[in-house]
């Protein structure tokens, strides 16, 4: 691996104005990348920490967003519901994707031995692993089914912050889904977007939906219904810049990224894309050149004017499909694909103001727009954590946890946590720690470095899949079928 010499970058400084303690209004928070300024809550447990719960009806992974004292979620429901279930094998952690087998047996405290090479040692995948996050319905590994002949309540409601008392509920739609989904994933995998005015909601092919703050339709979209890989279903949460939505719809038929108007829901622009299925949500980034919205790809990961649509520079070598979302500061983006039979694709560093094809010739590296690469490094299923200097990126089976130099792309380790069974959810930082959440309730606390050091680690008998929302001093974790509030 080759590196040309980058300067250092003063993080804290420039996310400093975008992460509000209070708020929570997006996919992984203010900026979209799991940070939080305030000091987050260590411990938890069933009986520990726990400030309220409260069930939520139907079966969703989309994450919940806060703006105040409210928050907001999405479900959909259905009579005679299915949930999904742990170890069916999923594809993704949303706010997104599911995990698979655990930790190998007789590792120590803390983790497996360091592992620093690239020999492809990771588990070998299995069928009906690595796909978006989970659900009912028809779909699998194969070819997929046709959609369930049920009728379904898509919904979204708001709680009291304090209390999770439900303040109100609105119906976004009722019908028949127009697609089917694997037995992991749901009908309201896709995390909302408030902007402290509205709240505008993501039901994949079922359409856009806009709120205002106490429930009342604004506007709706139907932006069409098309099928996805072997029958999955959808998973990519919108993004936003202030004046803009932007959706990525990438799928078996005609994938395309469009922009809306936050007020009016009008399309502003719409390009299509050659790509297939895929579960990435876009990324606004706001780097020192210019704001540009990343999408990742099976095939390329890509940037667009938010603007007009201009492609302004591409990226070769993803491997199959991308679930994973990028992250990136004001010098640098990290984007990554894998999950694929034939495993994970590479991880890269694009550098702020690149354009054209940047992707690194014959046995390269890097390019101009192109800092690092490591390959076979990408992340499954859950999205990146980019945090004091280093990237961490989650494993989807086998609970492995690597960490790397996020100016050089040195390794600094590749280990097993201990116990850890799959990463779905993504994973969230802050107060010097890092914090990874995997299927089975467990979250691990993780000392930020460039060793692994497990502070501590924390349990809630449910079933994660969605991200966390983090607002003041609470931490929001939704299972599959209660929402948990935990303060310190």
């Amino acid at each position: 691996m080759r590196c040309p010499s980058l300067s250092v970058v003063l993080l804290a400084s420039w996310l400093s104005p975008l992460l509000a303690g209070d708020n929570w209004p997006q996919f992984r928070g203010p900026a979209g990348i799991g940070l939080a300024e305030q000091q987050l809550p260590m411990e938890w447990g069933n009986d520990k920490n726990i400030a309220w719960t409260v069930e939520l009806p139907g079966a969703a992974w989309s994450q919940p967003v806060v703006w105040g004292d409210r928050i907001y979620v999405t479900t959909a429901v259905t009579e005679n519901q299915t949930k999904p279930k742990a170890g069916s094998g999923g594809f993704g952690g949303f706010g997104r994707r599911p995990g698979g087998a655990g930790s190998a047996p007789g590792t120590p405290p803390g983790g497996a031995p360091r592992d620093n090479d690239d020999d492809g040692d990771r588990p070998a995948p299995r069928p009906g692993s690595g796909r978006p996050p989970g659900g009912l319905g028809g779909g699998g590994f194969g070819r997929g089914g046709s959609p369930p002949n049920a009728v379904y309540r898509w919904k979204v409601m708001c709680l009291d912050r304090a209390t999770g008392k439900v303040l109100w509920e609105n119906l976004a739609k009722e019908g028949k889904p127009s697609i089917s989904i694997h037995s992991t994933n749901t009908y309201a995998s896709e995390t909302p977007i408030i902007d402290g005015e509205r709240l505008y909601v993501y039901f994949g092919m079922t359409g856009l939906f806009c709120f205002d703050l106490e429930g009342k339709a604004l506007w709706s979209k139907d932006l069409g219904s098309f099928n996805m890989m072997n029958g999955w279903g959808a998973g990519s949460s919108p993004a936003f810049d202030g004046e803009r939505l932007y959706v990525q719809c990438d799928n078996e038929q005609k994938s395309f990224i469009a922009a809306f108007d936050k007020k009016t829901g009008e399309e502003a622009w719409r390009k299509p894309r050659d790509e297939r299925s895929n579960w990435s949500s876009p990324f606004v980034w706001k780097n020192k050149v210019r704001t540009e919205v990343v999408t990742g790809g099976g095939t390329r990961m890509r940037s667009y004017d938010p603007k007009t649509g201009e492609l302004l520079w591409e990226l070769g070598g993803s491997v199959s499909r991308c679930s994973a979302t990028p992250v990136g500061d004001e010098s640098l983006l990290y984007v990554g694909s894998g999950g694929g039979m034939g495993g994970n694709g590479p991880l890269s560093a694009v550098k702020a103001g690149a354009k054209g094809d940047i992707t690194p010739k014959g046995s390269e590296e890097t390019s101009d727009g192109v800092a690092w690469t490591v390959d076979r490094a990408g992340p499954p299923m859950a999205s990146p954590l980019l945090y004091r200097g280093n990237l961490y990126v989650l494993d989807q089976r086998g609970g492995v946890l690597s960490c790397y130099d996020a100016q050089t792309g040195q390794q600094h380790y590749k280990q097993r946590i201990t116990g850890a069974k799959g990463f779905t959810s993504s994973p969230w930082a802050g107060d010097g720690k890092v914090f990874c959440l995997d299927e089975s309730g467990q979250t691990f606390v993780i000392e930020a470095g460039n060793e692994l050091r497990v502070l501590a680690t924390n349990k809630l008998d449910d079933m994660f899949w969605s991200s966390a929302a983090l607002a003041g001093d609470q931490l929001l974790l939704r299972g599959i079928d209660r929402l948990y509030c935990i303060s310190r």
